[in-house]
């Protein structure tokens, strides 16, 4: 892999398009793909799990890849369902036939080796060794270190559903020029969902549920947005900028108000141009930095940033939990506790343990320990109150209660995450 990565590479610092990709969709590749596959999921319109597949691997990827040599291989329909949001409102889920996940994680291995080598920096988003954490400090950094004293809070209304399919492959196109490859991404664009038994065409978006989605649209945003805001936008700013993206979510950080104004007005014609627009209850640009002192804020990524002032008295930037993501969480683990409230309470708090590390290992960053004790604590009395309402003719007492948490260990908040490093 290491050495196909260095020929990609080599390839496209030579300025070549890339000519021969179909043959790393091959019989090795696809099974790695099966081994990743989870078991007991849920299945596509064809029916076929994991298990199925795996009674029959070597005839079955044979198969599949002499209908693919012959190019008779065509991707299913996704099979739609949804699945509850923290809200009360539902949210769309793809789900893709068995060998349609194989084909696809395979070429979005071919995607990444690819495109790892031309995203930039500013790109933080369903890449290798990048995420999310890294994407705050950045934001962190730049305030605090930066001349920055505006920030433009924009939102892509439906930006997955709404990925126009021409400019994707003209995209695809600018670094390969393998018409096979291409022609199977194409079919994967293409190839519609079921919904009640009815067949739905898709002409815009990327595949629902697909494994290949993320990065397709990290290509498209990587032209329509990164690119430019790098040689157009920074070339004719004099004063400092700087875009962060992760997926569909991004910010841009000004020096001057009035080149904040200017970009946003363009953003909303370039974005036009390609088939996107911008939500405009959730765009807008604030006053915001050391030199500013303003009250206002801004959520990213599930945090809120605020202006505030360290113990000795200077400028920091104060990172919290947002409000929307505290409730939805709070939301989460009630229902999934009034769930559970009837299983068993060591095997119950085993799972509950597993739930705050995983809270913690994302929302524990420097500055947030006030929020993690919030919801250490919900969750503590949340499931207390459960199980007396479990026993309301013998219910359990508070210090049996406490020890048997005490007993399994549930940690106590923590900072994972030091962004003021």
């Amino acid at each position: 892999m290491e050495k196909k990565s260095k020929d990609i590479k080599s390839q496209l610092q030579q300025g070549y398009k890339l000519q021969t990709l179909m043959h790393k969709v091959n019989k090795e590749t696809l099974k790695i793909q099966h081994k990743k596959r989870q078991k007991k999921r849920a299945v596509g319109i064809d029916e076929i799990t994991k298990e199925k597949y795996d009674e029959n691997i070597e005839e079955n990827l044979d198969n599949l890849l002499e209908k693919m040599k012959k190019f008779s291989y065509k991707p299913l329909p996704v099979r739609r369902t949804y699945i509850p949001k923290a809200n009360g409102k539902q949210r769309p889920l793809g789900i893709p036939a068995y060998e349609d996940k194989l084909v696809q994680g395979a070429m979005t291995d071919v995607l990444n080796e690819i495109y790892e080598n031309i995203f930039l920096e500013c790109s933080y988003g369903f890449r290798k060794e990048r995420n999310s954490h890294q994407a705050i400090k950045y934001i962190n950094d730049t305030i605090m270190f930066k001349k920055i004293n505006y920030i433009v809070d924009a939102d892509i209304k439906g930006f997955f559903d709404n990925v126009n399919h021409d400019w994707l492959m003209k995209f695809l196109e600018h670094n390969i020029a393998d018409k096979n490859f291409l022609r199977y991404i194409k079919r994967f664009l293409i190839s519609g969902y079921m919904e009640d038994m009815k067949y739905y065409e898709t002409e815009k978006g990327t595949p629902q549920g697909g494994l290949i989605s993320p990065v397709l649209a990290n290509v498209y945003l990587h032209f329509v947005l990164d690119l430019w805001v790098e040689k157009y936008i920074k070339q004719r700013c004099k004063g400092d900028i700087y875009l962060v993206r992760y997926a569909d979510d991004f910010l841009v950080m000004f020096q001057y108000e009035n080149e904040a104004r200017l970009f946003l007005k363009e953003l909303k014609e370039r974005f036009e141009k390609f088939g996107l627009e911008l939500e405009p209850t959730k765009t807008r640009i604030i006053s915001f930095g050391r030199y500013k002192g303003t009250k206002e804020k801004f959520d990213f990524l599930g945090f809120t940033f605020y202006n505030g002032i360290s113990r000795k008295g200077k400028y920091r930037i104060v990172i919290k939990t947002s409000k929307k993501k505290m409730k939805q969480k709070r939301e989460t683990i009630k229902k999934w506790i009034k769930d559970n409230m009837h299983e068993n309470i060591i095997e119950t708090l085993d799972k509950i343990k597993l739930k705050l590390v995983g809270h913690y290992n994302y929302y524990g960053v420097s500055g947030n320990t006030k929020d993690l004790m919030c919801f250490y604590w919900y969750v503590k009395t949340t499931y207390f109150r459960a199980l007396q309402r479990r026993g309301q003719k013998h219910p359990i007492p508070y210090e049996k209660y406490i020890s048997y948490w005490n007993a399994m260990k549930i940690p106590m908040p923590k900072i994972c995450v030091n962004i003021w490093a």
